[in-house]
């Protein structure tokens, strides 16, 4: 499990989610727990210029955010010299979507409904000391 002293930096996530229902709990634990993180409901088309800005440290991407496709950002990001390096985890609900995601260049795969400990895991496995 992480805890707050295990990396000697700050960690930031990103949350590209557009359920308020998952993202405020989340996010408030997350903080508590020491990591920066930030939350993007719907996808615009300056978003992955903001990713690029900001270069956050791991990305957990919802596939289908209001009639948006998540996994062409996840293209996007991926295929970026500016963002082809931080880690991807998308989320979905939706039965056979693990494929998808895998297929669209995601570092990893996170099936809805999930626990905080996925969360941590994933944190673990994608995010290491720089």
């Amino acid at each position: 499990m992480v805890k707050k002293n295990l990396f000697d930096r700050v960690i930031s996530l990103l949350l590209i989610e557009d359920e308020g229902g998952i993202t405020t709990p989340l996010k408030l634990f997350l903080e508590d727990m020491g990591f920066k993180v930030s939350v993007i409901g719907e996808i615009e088309k300056d978003t992955h210029d903001l990713i690029a800005k900001e270069r956050p440290d791991l990305i957990f991407l919802d596939m289908f955010l209001s009639g948006n496709d998540g996994k062409v950002l996840c293209r996007q990001i991926k295929n970026d010299e500016r963002t082809k390096t931080i880690p991807v985890v998308m989320m979905s609900a939706y039965p056979n979507a693990k494929e998808a995601s895998m297929s669209s260049g995601a570092d990893g795969y996170m099936e809805k409904p999930f626990s905080i400990s996925d969360f941590l895991e994933y944190i673990e496995r994608f995010v290491s000391v720089k």
